[in-house]
């Protein structure tokens, strides 16, 4: 085996031109630059042929890799299904929204707003960098739409085009109301506080004919603020008293309306200023609070069903002639055609060619299974070789993939998350009203002219505006730390819950696995003639262990193969070099194993047994310390649809043994996730596929796991990306310490609090204290919120 070791010996490399991955040695040369593969060049060319070459300028290798098969868009000659697609159409112009997941930096935002110098038959395209999305204008006359989809993926920008596109039930969310209210009470804040400042600081003898003046224009700001900018307050809170609830908007509804009753009084009848600037500004911050807490990834979506994953068409063969239907359309009887890499959408039946099958997105499993002619492949599975024919035996409404999808248990929904907020305001808005009451009932016996002002000014002072900040601005500033690293929140009321989590549950495949090939050994000796005959070989299969055989060696010399034959499910065999090789199964090739596992492939050179190869998943870098890390604390298990045949090369990173399980199906999956909970656990899942949909959402947090955040992944609380996953306790620390910073800022609320209650209960709050106590309270919390979960994030190494 010496001889395959010398190959993995450190080379210096050169680095493509357009998307900076390393050229072996036989690369492209064009322009006196250097081109990993031919679709790179071609790139280039376009662009070059273009004046499009400032591409280049922003950013280097600022291109994707090309070295991919090309996507087949015949169906999108269809009127039918391209109709579905745009946004608009008239005689002229089509406007259509494309998904582009390459858009990643500012090279494509240039190259993709430049689209019209390619062909002038486009009019414009406008981008939008957070969704990855292009909205093109063209002119669908002179340029069809699977021509512009064509030229988008000849410069390395093919979008994504699925049967969710079609549906378009995609949310919306859209901020523009709660902005516009925010511009409201900010504007009359501002004019509010520039009246107010003669009161402020005392008026001199000319200035009081202009007092009542003042006063007057305050309550004229003051009628937009309560009546539009803080309506939504009044709603919620009345909406939750006739639900018997007290949430906190129910204080802060209260505050703001005797804030603005006492404010008309005083006004009318001469005896004050009232608290208007207090008012206003008190709804301008909790407007700016609400916003930043409402801020989320709307770019991604958290809500994903199997639409996502389907195409929007597929080939029907009918007749021997091979046409694009909308998969609507798509009948029981019906003959299509599945090419390599893509879905089959229907549960069928094999009925030509060699099927190797992915069904490690709906079942776990992630060797690929072979089927024989007749066998039944049921939908959501991939295609990994040869193109096959397949009869459709159940619609697309009734297959596996969508019965499994619309399971009941996996539609149960979630008890919606109880925050710190929501548990405080509880006792927050009673003690508030005894103390208003109690005021008022002491003075009325004391001194009755101060009772109203003593129970109004308890209710004003008391407005708990800095609690209601301190969540959103401590929990946004959260989600703005675990964006940058590659972590997703649906909202912010997840950090809360990630912090309660006591129970974490692992799936195995795409999960803790890496996405990249295969972790390959050899147990034998070979030399180089023969690791040649056996490259030369293996490229002949359209298997993925072949595949991935051929690319580990590395071997650039090749013999011609003579006689190759493939057995599915065995292996492969042929004439190289005038010497029977043959590649597959201990069976295939006759000899006796204890082996069991299908992550071993044995070699046979003539009548001599050379050896064999041993394919095991790759593990996520740092797997072992995660765990490790992870298990002090929490509790841990694992559950996995693969066989477990992998089992003893976990248990070095996974010593809990009997909490893992193989062999589970998705309804094996959320059922454990169940029981865990009957025992008073707090269940964070995570996982990949359509498999850990009942189990993600059962779960207290479910979390989808991906190499590509735009891809599929089904529906969940967040989203984490792969290159993110070593920093799972790194997430889980700061979201405890970003509860812990909620806690203090409470405190520190609660101070302000008690020195406002101590002149409120006197009846000897004035504007002016109220002015600059509830400003100064507000300030102070925002700023040790941001402070402190910055500081948190340095220390759990996140910034």
């Amino acid at each position: 085996m010496d001889n395959l070791n010398t190959q993995d010996q450190t080379e210096t490399l050169t680095q493509c031109f357009h998307c900076g991955n390393d050229c072996l040695d036989e690369h492209y040369h064009y322009d006196e630059k250097d081109f990993c593969c031919i679709g790179c060049q071609s790139v280039y060319t376009i662009l070059s042929e273009n004046q499009l070459c400032n591409y280049y300028s922003y950013n280097t290798n600022p291109g994707k890799t090309q070295d991919s098969k090309a996507a087949h868009y015949d169906y999108l000659d269809e009127p039918k299904i391209a109709a579905s697609l745009l946004d608009f159409s008239d005689e002229n112009v089509s406007i259509i929204t494309l998904y582009i997941p390459a858009i990643h930096c500012s090279s494509c935002l240039w190259l993709l707003e430049h689209l019209y110098k390619i062909n002038p038959s486009i009019v414009n395209s406008r981008i939008d960098f957070l969704k990855k999305q292009v909205v093109i204008t063209f002119k669908h006359k002179e340029f069809s739409l699977r021509e512009l989809i064509g030229m988008l993926g000849a410069i390395g920008y093919e979008p994504v085009i699925s049967l969710q596109d079609v549906v378009k039930e995609q949310n919306k969310v859209s901020d523009r109301d709660i902005i516009k209210k925010i511009a409201v009470a900010g504007f009359c804040f501002g004019n509010v506080m520039l009246l107010s400042f003669p009161e402020y600081f005392g008026m001199a003898a000319f200035e009081h004919q202009f007092k009542t003046f003042f006063g007057w224009l305050n309550l004229v700001f003051a009628i937009p603020v309560v009546f539009y900018s803080g309506r939504d307050y009044f709603i919620s809170a009345w909406k939750n008293l006739r639900n018997k609830v007290l949430n906190l908007d129910f204080p802060l509804a209260l505050g703001i309306a005797v804030m603005f009753i006492r404010s008309i009084y005083e006004i009318l009848s001469g005896t004050g200023a009232g608290f208007v600037d207090t008012l206003c500004g008190l709804v301008f911050f909790l407007l700016i609070g609400k916003w930043v807490q409402q801020r989320t990834y709307h770019h991604l979506s958290f809500e994903r069903d199997y639409r996502s994953y389907f195409p929007v068409a597929v080939t029907l063969i009918s007749e021997g002639i091979e046409k694009p239907i909308p998969m609507d359309e798509l009948k029981v009887g019906d003959r299509i055609l599945i090419r390599n890499n893509e879905i089959i959408p229907a549960d069928t039946i094999l009925m030509k060619g060699d099927a190797v099958i992915d069904f490690s997105f709906v079942t776990g499993e992630s060797a690929p299974v072979q089927k024989v002619l007749g066998e039944m492949v049921y939908a959501g599975g991939r295609q990994i070789n040869e193109a096959i024919e397949l009869e459709v035996i159940k619609p697309v409404s009734q297959s596996y993939l969508t019965s499994l999808w619309n399971n009941e248990a996996f539609e149960g929904k979630k008890k919606k998350i109880d925050t710190f907020s929501d548990t405080i305001s509880r006792y927050f808005s009673v003690a508030l009203l005894l103390v208003a009451f109690g005021s008022a009932a002491f003075w009325m016996f004391e001194d009755s002219a101060k009772a109203w002002q003593s129970f109004t000014a308890v209710l004003i002072i008391a407005c708990p505006c800095a609690l209601a900040l301190s969540s959103p601005f401590t929990l946004s500033a959260v989600l703005s730390i675990f964006d940058k690293n590659k972590f997703y929140l649906k909202n912010t009321a997840v950090v809360e819950q990630i912090a309660r989590i006591n129970t974490l549950v692992f799936d195995k495949t795409g999960t803790i696995t890496a996405p990249e090939g295969f972790r390959i050994s050899f147990e034998g000796d070979l030399s180089h003639e023969e690791q040649c005959m056996i490259s030369s070989l293996a490229r002949n299969s359209g298997h993925p262990l072949s595949r991935e055989l051929v690319k580990w060696m590395k071997i650039n010399e090749y013999f011609t193969v003579s006689s190759y034959q493939e057995i599915p499910g065995k292996g492969i065999e042929g004439l190289v070099n005038n010497k029977m090789v043959r590649i597959g199964s201990a069976s295939f090739i006759n000899i006796k194993t204890e082996k069991k596992d299908t992550g071993t492939v044995y070699i046979q050179i003539g009548e001599h047994y050379a050896g064999y190869f041993s394919f095991r998943q790759r593990w996520r870098p740092g797997l072992k310390e995660l765990f490790t890390q992870l298990g002090s604390k929490l509790n841990m298990h694992l559950l996995s649809g693969d066989q477990d045949s992998e089992r003893d090369f976990l248990l070095p990173s996974f010593p809990w043994e009997d909490q893992m399980h193989f062999k589970q199906s998705p309804q094996d999956k959320l059922n454990y996730i169940s029981a865990l909970q009957q025992k008073n656990n707090k269940v964070m899942m995570l996982g990949d596929g359509l498999n850990d949909a009942g189990a993600l959402k059962q779960s207290d947090l479910g979390i989808a796991v991906t190499d590509n955040i735009n891809n599929f992944s089904p529906g969940c609380d967040a989203i984490l990306d792969g290159a993110g996953f070593v920093k799972l306790p790194n997430f889980i620390q700061q979201a405890k310490d970003a509860v812990k910073v909620i806690h203090i800022s409470f405190g520190i609320s609660t101070i302000y609090n008690a020195v406002g209650l101590f002149f409120a209960v006197q009846g000897l709050l004035s504007p002016l204290y109220a002015a600059i106590l509830m400003p100064l309270s507000t300030v102070t919390i925002i700023s040790f919120t941001s402070i402190a979960t910055h500081m948190f994030a340095r220390k759990n190494k996140l910034t």
